[in-house]
């Protein structure tokens, strides 16, 4: 292996052998070798008897497990396609249940290929009857794609340059690849291939067998939605031979010879991008994915931002996950979480009544300009091709004008028009759960603290508001002034709901803390001190934030979010570092204070030398020779360095 390691070191490295980016042999390559790294690794501990034996399964299982089937694959009663499907079954759940978390609609129609064995024999005999097929003598079928390109058939319209690709090609049959001295031609692609034993089977007129890989959604779609379809989509890689062999196929079923024109099957093909991670697509194949459930579990991505980065990207073009674009697709969400926060702000100013821009001006004619040249932009950016990324620009651009412009001159009717606009967008785009685009609610989930919290901490953040506003000023605070902003005048609920008691302890542990300062000169710092601490520590450990603003604005009430979390970590680690620089400082001073406790009357006086002046500096060697005139300036020089060392210590000890 540590041969394989060096001849491969540079795709180990995740680097491509030529330009461009990594291909897909060269990241087979590597996941080939590091399959069998661990696989020995793994087999050695056993082996060894040593007590390493973390993930033995997961590190031997694709050495194992073929090897097993090889043994003993063959034993299965394959007719019983029970043992299949329940597997199947498992990951069609998983996958539906990846889906919903996502926030994808659910299918209107679900097919699959083991219900679907005899209408697939029935679509094969139909190919076969119109004289595009063949049989071999294991009972095999295959498409004549001579046949079908002599009855004025174009085959691999897709991607015309790729037909004659042979890497595609056995790619696309994979299994069903095994030669045959009996196929017309190598391109021919199976429609039915006889089975082997232990592989699932149904009953055939060739024989017991199992559909060959494209011929299963040609059969399932034209059942569901007839001899033609508006939209297909799928991956970039599937278009051939996958897609061009079933249009093949499909056309050669619906094709009526009375006709000299080719049937089109299928009217327009979306096909999609890949995910991409250093340089090689995403793929289970490949073993370098994170399976969805994984990242959210892990907290590492929630729905709405794994969404927010696809849609950051054009779904044709695909999507490489840097750093850099996790950060952009951070900042997006972070940029509307503030931008709907200050919006709902602003809607409740009004419904209490204590709003004041409400008159249309200048600024709302602006603002209303740009909002209707967003949505009219969004709409021509959706009809070129769905293009996702340029309205999510659109929106960002549409945020920072608003939030450019000084918000005392804005009227809450325009601060609503932008925000149930950007709603709708965000709602449209599947980033607010299940709310429809006509949902009249400003905002997306999670802009908002818990329900039963509002009760008390909304006054809770008004007495800390009045308490910091007092303090702040150039007089300060009294105990005469605390009593009079209302320390003990919270109104909290009579009745305390399940959850809140939490909220409530806070309150009163705030209130007690204020109630116990001393009146003192120091009262206002004290008084600052506690509300600092209630922000910074008791409200953050519950996952709330209060945002103190400047002037006399009320302090913004919002959940902790992920960006949050992020910098005040960022924060903390930028502090750690000052601290660790500093003391590092302090180290080297010490050191270099220390080093000055030799004398320098004393540096020279060992086995080295023989003889030396006055001052202790060298005038001989050890065996009695004169000092060269450039062995005595060095010396010197370090004499004189030492000295100044010296003074400093003895000066640093007498201090």
């Amino acid at each position: 292996m540590s041969q394989a390691r060096i001849h491969y070191a540079t795709v180990l490295q995740n680097q491509p052998l030529g330009s461009g980016t990594i291909s897909d042999s060269e990241a087979k390559t590597k996941m080939h070798i590091n399959t069998v790294d661990a696989a020995s690794k793994a087999i050695f501990s056993m082996s060894t008897a040593s007590d390493s034996t973390d993930n033995l399964d997961e590190n031997i299982e694709d050495i194992l497990l073929p090897y097993l089937d090889s043994l003993y694959g063959d034993s299965i009663d394959a007719k019983d396609h029970a043992i299949f499907t329940k597997l199947t079954k498992r990951y069609e759940n998983r996958f539906m249940e990846d889906l919903q978390a996502l926030n994808c609609l659910d299918p209107d129609e679900i097919t699959r290929v083991t219900e679907y064995g005899p209408q697939i024999v029935d679509f094969v005999e139909k190919i076969q009857k119109n004289e595009f097929a063949y049989m071999t003598s294991d009972g095999s079928v295959y498409f004549d794609i001579t046949a079908f390109e002599a009855a004025n058939n174009s085959y691999a319209r897709l991607e015309p340059w790729n037909r004659n690709d042979a890497q595609l090609q056995a790619d696309g049959e994979g299994s069903l690849s095994k030669k045959t001295s009996e196929k017309k031609s190598e391109a021919d692609f199976a429609l039915w291939k006889a089975s082997k034993p232990g592989e699932p089977s149904w009953p055939s007129p060739w024989g017991e067998g199992r559909p060959g890989w494209h011929i299963e959604c040609s059969a399932m779609a034209s059942d569901k939605l007839g001899r033609q379809i508006d939209i297909h989509s799928g991956g970039i890689d599937l278009a051939f031979p996958h897609h061009d062999n079933e249009l093949a196929q499909s056309e050669a079923y619906w094709l009526d010879k009375s006709h000299q024109s080719q049937h089109q099957w299928v009217n327009y093909f979306m096909h999609m991008g890949h995910l991409s991670i250093k340089g090689s697509k995403m793929s289970k194949s490949l073993k370098n994915f994170t399976t969805i459930r994984d990242a959210l579990n892990r907290g590492d991505w929630t729905s709405r931002g794994l969404r927010i980065l696809f849609l950051l990207g054009n779904w044709k073009d695909g999507i490489e996950i840097t750093d850099d674009l996790i950060k952009e697709g951070s900042a997006w969400e972070e940029k509307l979480n503030n931008f709907f926060f200050k919006a709902k702000e602003t809607n409740e100013k009004q419904e209490s009544g204590s709003s004041t821009a409400t008159s249309e001006n200048e600024v709302d004619r602006r603002l209303g300009q740009d909002l209707e040249k967003a949505t009219k932009d969004t709409f021509e950016a959706l009809c070129d091709s769905f293009n996702t990324s340029a309205v999510m620009a659109i929106i960002a651009e549409l945020v920072s004008s608003y939030h450019s412009t000084e918000k005392a001159m804005i009227s809450v009717d325009t601060t609503q028009a932008i925000a149930r606009w950007i709603t709708s967008m965000v709602n449209t785009f599947g980033l607010n759960g299940a709310a429809l685009s006509n949902d009249q609610t400003i905002g997306w989930s999670g802009i908002d603290i818990p329900a039963i919290a509002k009760p008390y901490l909304y006054p809770l953040s008004r007495l800390r508001d009045d308490l910091r506003r007092k303090a702040r000023e150039v007089d300060g605070l009294t105990r005469e002034e605390v009593e009079m902003i209302g320390v003990n005048a919270i109104d909290l609920p009579a009745k305390q709901q399940p959850g809140a008691e939490r909220y409530a302890t806070l309150v009163s542990h705030f209130q007690d803390g204020i109630r116990s300062l001393q009146d003192s000169k120091s009262l206002s710092k004290d008084v600052l001190e506690l509300c600092d601490r209630l922000r910074d520590v008791e409200l953050w450990d519950l996952g709330i934030y209060l945002e103190d603003r400047d002037g006399n604005q009320p302090a913004l009430v919002r959940p902790v979010t992920k960006e949050l979390l992020q910098a005040r970590k960022d924060k903390e680690e930028r502090e750690r570092q000052k601290v660790q620089a500093k003391e590092e400082r302090e180290r080297e001073a010490a050191a270099k204070v220390e080093k000055g406790r030799l004398s320098h009357l004393e540096m020279f006086r060992t086995h080295e030398y023989s003889a030396w002046d006055p001052e202790g500096i060298p005038v001989k060697d050890a065996e009695g020779e004169e000092m060269t005139k450039s062995k005595a300036k060095k010396l010197r020089k370090d004499w004189e360095r030492q000295k100044k060392l010296h003074e400093a210590w003895t000066k640093s000890n007498i201090a």
